[in-house]
């Protein structure tokens, strides 16, 4: 297959190049200009950051062939086309992405104006984009002159208010600010919240990385006397028992006490400079939320907010100075290793209102999701509103936290007494729910207070949205929306399973569930920083724990120091740091990420060869959550030595690839020869020649070998009819779990069984997508089966692979694997099924691609949009190539399109980019 789609790009290449250079255009663009793949990013501390641009045009053929680009210390001398911090010049290349700065020394907190030009097909050369700006973070540790502050030993509390008054002079150009505060920080000046993003800053593994913020705050400051203020809550940095009291924890343990880092930069119209620096002039007292835990929950008492505290006028003569305390240990980074932020997206009204007692109120969001409450509420001062989140209800009509953690979690608020009412949102706590247990509370021999309003707000990473996919078929649509949400309520500054019981950064999803994300958001930055944080969690030994951060090590009591236990250490877990890092490069084409972390990726290759034993790899968890016999968990299907030994198999052969492209040459041998004593052993041990099968026969042992290439081409064949097989004997039901089902997927794809993918998820009386909408899930579940209580979260992301199929093969939006990140695309759609029609759009690195088919009878359609500077090959499903209309006329009279081959009936056509609409008579009906 390698092969065949090899020979198919040196065609395509060729009739490209022979194509004659279309007409000037003037509707073509230079857009979307990305600095490290943010936009107008703030905080970038590299060097050398990579530039990205888009080619915008609905001319076929438009491509780059030169590009220039300009960086000024300001807009007014950009705008003069003057770049005295880099003039690249000419560059003749059609390179749109990981371009990188080539400029003067950048240094802390400067702000860089940019825009490029280029020259197109006809060495035309085209406007210059608009203007684009990144600013840098703090460049190096003598960078950083303010201290770490926390709290003097007399003063215990459960969060913090950390404040500090400073005069600005007139004539104030620009302010900018790097922030820290752990375990989260709002920080606000002269009353005013610094910036819109939730949950600051990203979970780290705070021994290793501490993440800081940058914001422009010009805006906030004005000339004389202001305030700038700093409230500390504990996060995942301080899990203390101190802390967590009787409520529900997923673990103990810290870091530290609650600290925070922080510098302002004052620029003058006259040249001059101050910096306001976190240091002993900084005020500290007992915060108003008086219980703060990323698991337990967050309770707020508006009577203990000193009114003003944080604007300028107010009185610090009763607050304690604060303390010059040590660093967490780990080093400041900024938005290079970041996430993206935090932010609030849907807000969901009550759609039932249920009044168990006075007092006790059950609220139905209608959709499970992260969430955050909104109250308004009036009552006596002391009076409290305390909202218990949920995913579940119990037969009485109360909230069921089972699946949420069993203990209580909640939020609380005490009030203060506003006769007009008073309106919370909490600081640092957010929980996956559906519902609200609101519980009312008055003061001795006061009146309940009255909730005037409650409502859900969803809260998430602020990752773009980049691709959508329908069909005809209402089934699939709705497993579209239900995996969506479960997406994206996992989605904070890690991929968390899920957003209530456990939070935790479990790996094997990030690669499993990656394609199916890519397609999905612009996840781009949240694996950047997962890889960095397995990196900050790896051991000596190479292992990367199956959590990371690690925030709690997976023990069993009397093993070795530094090991770790089956969910501690698995091979279909760990290998997420090789498998991320070459998925971001299939995507992106950037291989800054291989080169960041080869040595780490080399390091765990090398710890799992460690652990064979002949080949074979005989530990972990195997296939999680399979459909067997027994309560779902730990593989029961398919050996553990199975999965991991394919697992170890596929990253072999991914750093014998990325060695290659690395130019390690002796490493990529090396690989390759350990990959082939692997395929070697792995025949050896599992594969039945009496059979055709692997191992057990499972869904999961056959998928596997097909999907990696472990089957033998002469026994792909038998296997994939043992799948099938297998899904028909169980009624057309699949049994692979969180490993197994992505290759289930892959397997029966590309044996040419997308049929069999279409009926097995086309129904709802086996456990599985329409099973879990029966059973009236509304994001997805933990389990196929859609099981509560204790054993099944109701909103997990992990068995949501099902994604890439939709838009991998019934869309056909593919990588072209001759050149990644979507410089060359294959459109391949697939008829499954009854389906008549399916569309999706993908926002890649390079620009849009849509991809629409309708089929009526034998009459079949498919209209196509390839970015600017990009080529595609397109699959049509016929063997008359000749009969292929494109826009109303036969191929062969339309320059934009070639016919390359006819293979079964398969027809391929090369085109450059722009928009196609093809018509065929299908070879013969699909099911």
């Amino acid at each position: 297959m390698l092969r065949k789609i090899l020979v198919l790009t040196c065609l395509v290449s060729m009739v490209i190049s022979l194509r004659a250079a279309s007409a000037p255009t003037t509707d073509t663009t230079v857009d979307n200009l990305r600095c490290e793949y943010w936009a107008n990013p703030q905080g970038i501390d590299l060097a050398a950051p990579r530039l990205n641009w888009i080619l915008e045009s609905d001319q076929r053929g438009e491509a780059q062939t030169a590009y220039q680009i300009l960086a000024a210390s300001s807009a007014a001398l950009l705008a003069q086309d003057k770049g005295d911090l880099w003039d690249s010049g000419q560059i003749k290349s059609d390179q749109t992405l990981n371009v990188l700065y080539g400029g003067k020394l950048l240094a802390t907190d400067q702000q860089i104006f940019w825009k490029v030009r280029i020259w197109d097909q006809n060495a035309k050369a085209l406007p210059w984009s608009a203007t684009a700006n990144w600013t840098m973070g703090v460049m190096s540790d003598a960078d950083w002159h303010a201290k770490w502050i926390g709290a003097p030993a007399d003063l215990t509390a459960a969060t913090y208010l950390l404040a500090r008054p400073f005069e600005v002079k007139p004539g104030l150009k620009r302010a900018v600010v790097n922030v820290c505060g752990l375990g989260q920080y709002e920080m606000t000046l002269n009353g005013k919240k610094v910036g819109d993003d939730l949950l600051t800053p990203g979970w780290s593994k705070y021994d290793k990385t501490d993440l800081y913020d940058t914001y422009d705050v010009t805006a906030l400051l004005h000339s004389g006397a202001n305030a700038a203020g700093l409230m500390l809550g504990n996060g995942m940095y301080n899990n203390g028992p101190d802390v967590i009291g009787a409520r529900y924890s997923k673990f103990t343990g810290s870091f530290g006490s609650p600290k925070a880092i922080a510098q302002i930069r004052l620029e003058y119209e006259n040249g001059q400079v101050e910096t306001i620096n976190t240091d002993a002039q900084w005020h500290i007292a007992a915060g108003p939320i008086t219980f703060s835990s990323v698991y337990g929950g967050e309770d707020y008492d508006a009577r203990l907010e000193p009114a003003g505290w944080n604007q300028p006028g107010f009185d610090y003569s009763k607050w304690s100075a604060v303390t010059e305390v040590d660093s967490p240990g780990g080093k400041l980074h900024g938005l290079s290793d970041a996430a993206v932020s935090i932010g609030t997206h849907d807000v969901f009204k009550p759609i039932k209102v249920t009044e168990l007692q006075p007092g006790q109120t059950v609220y139905d969001l209608g959709q499970n999701a992260a969430m955050m409450p909104r109250l308004t509420v009036h009552g006596p001062e002391g009076a409290t509103v305390r909202i218990i989140p949920a995913e579940l209800l119990a037969r009485n009509g109360t909230v069921d936290r089972s699946s949420s953690g069993n203990k209580l979690a909640y939020w609380q608020y005490t009030l203060r007494g506003d006769a007009a009412g008073e309106t919370w949102f909490p600081e640092f706590f957010y929980h996956g729910c559906r519902y609200f247990q609101v519980e009312l509370t008055a003061p001795d021999g006061g009146a309940l207070p009255t909730v005037d309003s409650i409502e859900g707000v969803v809260v998430h990473s602020n990752s773009e949205p980049v691709g959508e996919f329908t069909c005809s078929n209402v089934l699939f649509n709705r497993i579209v929306t239900l995996i969506r949400w479960a997406q994206s309520s996992n989605m904070e500054s890690i991929l968390t399973d899920c957003p209530h019981r456990e939070r935790l950064g479990w790996l094997e999803q990030d690669y499993l569930n990656g394609p199916s994300l890519h397609y999905e958001f612009d996840v781009s930055s949240l694996m950047n920083k997962a890889l960095n944080d397995m990196t900050d969690s790896q051991l000596d030994s190479g292992l990367v724990p199956s959590i990371a951060p690690e925030y709690t090590k997976f023990t069993d009591r009397n093993t070795p120091a530094g090991s770790r236990n089956a969910f501690g250490d698995s091979p279909e877990w760990g290998s997420a740091i090789v498998q991320c890092a070459w998925q971001q490069y299939q995507w992106t084409g950037d291989m800054e990420l291989l080169r960041r972390y080869y040595e780490p990726m080399k390091s765990y290759t090398a710890y799992l060869a460690s652990r064979a034993q002949n080949g074979i790899i005989s530990y972990g968890l195997g296939d999680w959550f399979d459909i067997g016999p027994g309560k779902p968990g730990q593989a029961q299907l398919t050996p553990k030595s199975l999965t991991a030994t394919a697992i170890f198999y596929d990253d072999l052969n991914i750093m014998a690839q990325a060695a290659q492209l690395l130019g390690k040459s002796d490493d990529a041998a090396n690989f390759a020869k350990q990959a082939t004593d692997t395929h070697a052993a792995y025949q050896q041990t599992f594969y039945h020649a009496d059979t055709g099968q692997f191992s057990t026969g499972s869904q999961t042992a056959n998928a596997m070998s097909v999907a990696f290439g472990l089957a033998n081409p002469d026994q792909i064949s038998q296997a994939v009819d043992g799948i099938v097989q297998d899904i028909q004997s169980h009624g057309n039901a699949f049994t692979s779990g969180d490993v197994g089902y992505r290759y289930l997927l892959r397997a029966l794809a590309m044996g040419g069984r997308s049929d069999v993918i279409f009926t097995m998820n086309n129904q709802s009386d086996h456990p599985g997508y329409g099973y879990q909408l029966a059973k009236g899930a509304t994001s997805l579940t933990e389990s196929w089966d859609a099981r509560g209580g204790s054993s099944g979260s109701q909103d997990h992301f992990m068995l949501g692979q099902i994604m890439e199929w939709f838009y991998h093969d019934l869309a056909g939006i593919q990588i072209d694997p001759s050149a990644v990140g979507y410089k060359k695309i294959i459109i391949a759609p697939t008829l499954a099924g009854d389906l008549q029609w399916a569309k999706a759009s993908l926002d890649t690195v390079h620009g849009r691609i849509e991809s629409e088919w309708h089929r009526d009878g034998n009459n079949f359609t498919l209209l196509v949009k390839i970015p600017a500077n990009t080529t595609a090959t397109i699959h049509l499903p016929t063997t008359d190539a000749a009969s292929v209309t494109e826009s109303g006329q036969a191929t062969a009279k339309n320059d934009g399109v070639h016919i390359l081959t006819t293979v079964g009936t398969d027809s391929t056509f090369a085109v450059e980019s722009g928009t196609y609409n093809f018509s065929c008579t299908l070879s013969s009906p699909k099911n």
